[in-house]
């Protein structure tokens, strides 16, 4: 799940939760909304944990490797 992804769950579970006021037999419209926003935000953390420790992985020293020089 990426950022773009959990923000949408985020979204559409606020709105859901805050701004529905449908009834339907059998199910809870808030508490469906509030489960999506708990998932968009847990999918959040971790995309963000992911982009930042791949980010750590990347070192700025780069090796240079050199043909070496025939002998003469």
């Amino acid at each position: 799940m990426g950022i773009g992804t959990s923000l949408f769950l985020i979204a559409t579970g606020a709105i859901l939760y805050a701004a529905v006021n449908a009834e339907i037999s059998g199910l809870e419209i808030k508490t469906i909304g509030l489960i999506l926003m708990i998932v968009g935000i847990v999918g959040l953390v971790i995309s963000l944990f992911f982009l930042s420790s791949a980010r750590r992985g990347v070192s700025s020293e780069r090796t240079v490797v050199r043909d070496r020089e025939p002998p003469l």
